[in-house]
This record gives C-alpha cells, structure tokens and sequence, in this order.
C-alpha cells in the first residue's frame, strides 16, 4: 500500500520479523490486516524494545483494545519491551489504492 510506516531500527532482521508479525494482525471489522490498513504511523526498534504509533479507522473503533493487545502480545515473543501508542491528531486517511482494494472508490 502506499502510507507505509516511518521506520528507524538498529536490527534490520528484527524489524523484518516484526513487519511479519503485524502483518498477521486482522481487524475484525474489515477483515484486513492493520499493516494493509494503514493504521501504522512510526515504528522505532532500538536494542530490543519496539515503539508503534498508531492510529484507528475511528476513535470510537470498539476493536481498538483488543488490537493493541494482540500487537503486545504477538511482539513480546521477539522484544524485551513492546509499546503501542494511539493516536488521533491525524485522522485515518486511506491511499486511493487503499480504498480501492476495500472496494470504496466510485
């Protein structure tokens, strides 16, 4: 997709593992992977600990929780430490070639 993550890491193999693993991680209403969604803002690995900003298709998604929760636990298995921060100041935008793989163009 076209809104890819800003990135920075020490651990080019670490991240490439972590790119598989969020990858993995669907959300539940639109049945697409949150990578594909765009959702993902920055991601900064140093020495084994994992940052992710991140975003939501709404503030109000109710599956925001258990997303964040999955992210954790699914990262925790290759980082020491896994920290995921919501945020909002810029709302989710799709790329055209988003809203075109979820059939949203007219």
């Amino acid at each position: 997709m076209v809104n890819e993550p800003k990135v920075e890491y020490d651990d080019k193999d670490l991240f490439k593992k972590a790119e598989e693993i969020l990858k993995t991680i669907i959300d539940p209403e639109l049945m697409v992977d949150i990578w594909t969604l765009e959702l993902l803002k920055e991601i900064k690995i140093k020495n084994k600990e994992i940052k992710i900003i991140m975003t939501l298709t709404t503030p109000f998604c109710p599956y925001g929780p258990s997303l964040i929760q999955e992210i954790k636990d699914k990262l925790l298995d290759i980082f020491e430490n896994v920290d995921v921060e919501l945020n909002f100041e810029e709302p989710w935008k799709p790329s055209e070639d988003l809203k075109a793989y979820l059939g949203l163009t007219f």
